[in-house]
């Protein structure tokens, strides 16, 4: 008995949209709010929702809802596209944390064969002695 294996792809991290035949890049999410007969188009959400459907921007800009229902479009803030103040405070603080030395670690000890070539403020400059 053998076994075949098929050569399967790697999956793309890149959310794509949810239409069928359209590989095009997510840039939008649509929700329906059946309640209230409403289809709710906004930014693309953090993480993909079974029942969300992320949609490119040309399929976003031609939505269009079933008759007697409302299309809400969100359009995201331009201030809050980028990154917070809490973002890159939490950035820092990690970045902090990695560098933070072990408890038994010696902070005057060089990582075997680098050799120590200049010096500003806290900040070595190494260099690779094999």
């Amino acid at each position: 008995m053998s076994v075949r294996v098929a050569n399967v792809g790697a999956v793309s991290p890149v959310r794509r949209c949810s239409r069928s035949a359209c590989g095009k890049t997510a840039v939008a999410t649509l929700t329906y709010v059946y309640a209230d007969s409403t289809a709710v188009l906004g930014p693309l959400a953090t993480y993909a929702e079974p029942h969300c459907y992320d949609l490119c921007a040309a399929h976003s800009q031609r939505l269009t809802a079933p008759r007697g229902w409302e299309v809400l479009r969100l359009a995201p803030d331009p201030d809050t596209l980028g990154p917070s103040s809490d973002d890159l405070e939490a950035l820092a603080n990690a970045v902090r944390e990695a560098a933070r030395p072990g408890p038994d670690a010696d902070p005057t000890e060089l990582p075997e064969g680098m050799v120590e070539v200049g010096r500003r403020g806290h900040l070595r400059v190494l260099r690779d002695n094999s």
